[in-house]
């Protein structure tokens, strides 16, 4: 097979699927309304039925629910049959999916998804389905045509119930004002949380290099190799007035000044980039990145606090 040859097979592939959207998209009524409805007003969560390639949309669409502000938990359909019903309380809403609606998992199941929770939703491809005829509300997710050209393989059908279960997700998202800054409650450990909550403080070195502006040249070289970013800071009382790198230590030696005359005021960088301890480290980081410095001083109230350094951000994620 040429590559041109495997490269059509793919853009078929694809325009069958978009050809299938489009049509979910022009038959979505009020019944995906009142599902929504119906999930956003539970007192309980949501669970998720599915058996097959069914159940892996199924925990995906859960994940995204979960991570996105519905409380959400997923159910495989051949195991509530042999005990994990129990999951499932009265002021739960189930989502059952299953593209035939007759699987016989599925047959056997609905009437108990739907005595046992508030609400049973089928998603379903067949309207004339026993899941169809147990649930409240149908979203129809029916397909003319899969992708797969043996007719076997679920493709058009997975992808449309993908693409229902994040409109779900985001229509609950909308109706519950949630906001970035509530997705980063649920991700504190990815570099998505950490970039929406993540405080200076966070990350601030536990070394604090400091020099006063009468040091000699001595102490500044002691201050800055004590310390693993290159800078010190110079300061009067904690009030910051300067910054000295190894670079203007370098620059200073070139000119070949009396050093032993040279004081820490005489080669520092006078009003150097400051952030807040409280703020968030991507405007740390964004100082950082505007001005090509590596390293930040952080203040508390205007005074010297301690070092950011930008490979510490870096290295967790801050961008």
């Amino acid at each position: 097979m040429e590559r041109a040859d495997i490269i059509s097979i793919a853009k078929s592939t694809l325009e069958i699927e978009i050809s299938e959207l489009e049509k979910l998209k022009s038959r979505l009524n009020e019944d995906f309304a009142k599902a929504v409805e119906i999930i956003h007003s539970a007192k309980g969560k949501l669970i998720v039925v599915g058996i097959g390639k069914s159940a892996h949309v199924g925990n995906k669409i859960v994940a995204t629910l979960n991570s996105t502000g519905t409380p959400s938990q997923f159910l495989h359909a051949s195991e509530a049959i042999h005990g994990d019903l129990g999951v499932i309380q009265k002021q739960d809403v189930v989502l059952c999916i299953s593209n035939s609606g007759n699987s016989p998992e599925i047959v056997n199941l609905v009437p108990y998804l739907k005595d046992y929770s508030s609400a049973l939703i089928g998603m379903t491809g067949n309207k004339s389905s026993k899941l169809a005829e147990f649930s409240e509300i149908i979203l129809d997710t029916y397909v003319e045509k899969e992708a797969c050209p043996n007719k076997l393989a679920p493709t058009s059908s997975t992808t449309l119930q993908m693409a229902l279960g994040d409109a779900l997700a985001i229509a609950l998202m909308e109706m519950n004002d949630f906001k970035a800054n509530d997705f980063a409650k649920f991700h504190p450990g990815g570099s998505l949380g950490k970039n929406l909550i993540s405080k200076v403080d966070d990350f601030l070195s536990s070394q604090k290099p400091q020099v006063t502006e009468n040091d000699t040249v001595k102490d500044v070289i002691i201050s800055i190799s004590g310390s693993r970013h290159g800078i010190t800071v110079v300061t009067n009382n904690d009030e910051i007035i300067g910054v000295i790198t190894d670079g203007d230590l370098r620059r200073m030696l070139l000119k070949g000044d009396d050093i032993a005359k040279v004081l820490a005021k005489d080669i520092m960088s006078a009003h150097p980039k400051t952030i807040e301890r409280s703020a968030l480290a991507k405007e740390a980081m964004k100082i950082l990145k505007d001005n090509n410095i590596g390293q930040l001083v952080v203040t508390e109230n205007g005074k010297y606090f301690g070092i950011i350094d930008l490979h510490k951000l870096l290295d967790e994620g801050i961008n």
